[in-house]
């Protein structure tokens, strides 16, 4: 089984390379399951339930999500509508949406997908730790396939987390950073780790944001109104190659796809479909 799962989505340059980028990579690489964390899609902040719906129609099959869920308010009606959009599993009991899912892939089997918050350097949540094994156990009745989005911002805080979860998660993936770390493994006990997936987004910027926006607030300590960035797009992702009758993983693979390496992919799949 191969889990594809897509790095934070930033507003309109990350949703057009992830348009082309999905369907090619399910055909080329033979992808059974999509997830991708879709907190930033609507303009570099937030995701709105229109948008939602579009990321869906590309192929994705479960939307993650982080600490800028709710900066568009019109998500708070539609969250709860939408089992495949997942929001933190820690936050208080009574916040819309849910921390978790049961998604089925392409053939049917079942797969597990867990959303969780860090707290450091974040804002206080309830323990990511417990949440996150709890969040599992409901699951492990249903499929020995989970994979785990832990959206936090210090490294310690996640490799924690990847060693807590080891043989108890399929993988654990970080998001938040927007930058790919090169540490991809998998734990002795048989859990994909990597710190962070990165960002599908405009990468001649600031981490999604422009430069003269994040530079300036850097150099005066003053206020500024951050923008996405409109630049050249990269895919960040990760591949997770799983056995569904343990749940162990047995490949881990990062991939940083350039828009002209995309546009390969996607000439590769069309091809392979006209013979």
């Amino acid at each position: 089984m191969k889990l594809l799962f897509i790095g934070d989505i930033f507003a309109k340059p990350g949703r057009e390379i992830a348009r082309r980028a999905i369907p090619a990579l399910i055909a080329v690489r033979g992808i059974d399951l999509v997830i991708a964390n879709v907190e930033n899609t609507a303009a570099g902040f937030g995701v709105t339930g229109d948008i939602a719906d579009t990321i869906l129609e590309f192929g994705v099959d479960v939307m993650t999500s982080g600490n800028h869920v709710w900066d568009k308010k019109e998500v708070l009606d539609y969250i709860p509508r939408q089992p495949k959009l997942l929001r933190p599993a820690n936050f208080p009991a009574g916040v819309p949406g849910r921390g978790s899912c049961l998604a089925r892939t392409r053939t049917g089997e079942p797969v597990g997908v867990v959303n969780v918050m860090g707290r450091v350097f974040m804002a206080p949540l309830d323990d990511p730790f417990t949440t996150a094994a709890r969040e599992i156990e409901a699951l492990r009745s249903k499929t020995r396939v989970v994979l785990v989005d832990f959206h936090a911002e210090a490294t310690s805080e996640k490799a924690a987390m990847g060693w807590h979860l080891d043989g108890r998660a399929t993988a654990v993936i970080g998001t938040h950073t927007h930058v790919q770390t090169a540490d991809e493994r998998i734990l002795p006990n048989g859990t994909a780790f990597i710190t962070d997936a990165g960002m599908t987004g405009p990468h001649d910027s600031i981490i999604g944001v422009t430069v003269e926006a994040a530079l300036g607030r850097f150099l005066s300590g003053m206020p500024a109104k951050f923008e996405a960035a409109s630049g050249p797009a990269r895919l960040n992702a990760i591949v997770v190659t799983a056995d569904a009758a343990s749940g162990r993983a047995l490949a881990i693979e990062r991939l940083n796809l350039s828009a002209l390496e995309v546009d390969a992919l996607a000439a590769r799949a069309a091809e392979a479909t006209r013979v």
